[in-house]
């Protein structure tokens, strides 16, 4: 009995730039029986990539700012600082969409996908399965709005040292999930990292897995 759930009915109440759905349900208690039946409202998303870009030699991460919608009630402002994201298409796998959004958001190119969580961001109402990683970059050039046109994306990328990143998470400094979870990760592991994936031979021939008109 434990941990079952039944699914009673599920209708589609808004399918625009988000599906909302409408469920019918009930669940097992901890204590034994049965929930009596329960409506639930859930936003349905995909798989969400994110990613940390790191530059072991210039010890410098990358960080993308732009308009959230989510946050236009939010005194501190509508544009928020998070690591480079995107929804994985149908089949896509993950470590092609954050190799992607690296290049569309930012403008660099990124190898050696380390992952960091595979977690629910706000399971309460949301399905969004967010996977998180860090990869190696060079910040050489990083910098400038990106973004596709066609998706109407104004998107601010910067390299910032990371110690300042590090810090600016203990001052209150990042709004989203994404970039605290990285960057506590990034201080955890830094060390370790920069050891890995310098190694005092430079960076690797073929690094980035893609080529320079992709």
């Amino acid at each position: 009995m434990a941990h079952r759930f039944e699914i009673l009915a599920r209708e589609p109440r808004h399918d625009g730039f988000l599906r909302l759905d409408r469920v019918r349900l009930r669940h097992a208690l901890f204590e034994g029986g049965m929930t009596p039946e329960l409506t639930r409202e859930c936003l349905v998303r995909g798989l969400a990539v994110t990613v940390l870009p790191y530059d072991p030699v210039r010890d410098e991460v990358v960080l993308v700012e732009q308009f959230r919608v989510g946050a236009i009630d939010d005194q501190r402002g509508a544009w928020v600082t998070e690591t480079i994201a995107g929804i994985a298409e149908p089949g896509e796998e993950p470590r092609d969409v954050a190799v992607r959004e690296a290049w569309e958001e930012a403008g660099t190119r990124i190898d050696d996908l380390r992952l960091i969580a595979d977690y629910l961001p706000s399971p309460g109402g949301s399905t969004e399965r967010v996977m998180l990683y860090c990869a190696r970059c060079d910040t050489e050039g990083v910098g400038g709005v990106h973004g596709l046109d066609e998706e109407h994306e104004d998107i601010w990328a910067h390299a910032v040292p990371a110690d300042e990143a590090i810090d600016q998470v203990a001052g209150g400094h990042y709004r989203a999930a994404m970039p605290i979870i990285a960057l506590q990760w990034l201080a955890l592991n830094r060390q370790r990292l920069r050891e890995e994936w310098t190694g005092g031979d430079g960076w690797p021939e073929g690094l980035w897995g893609l080529d320079a008109d992709d």
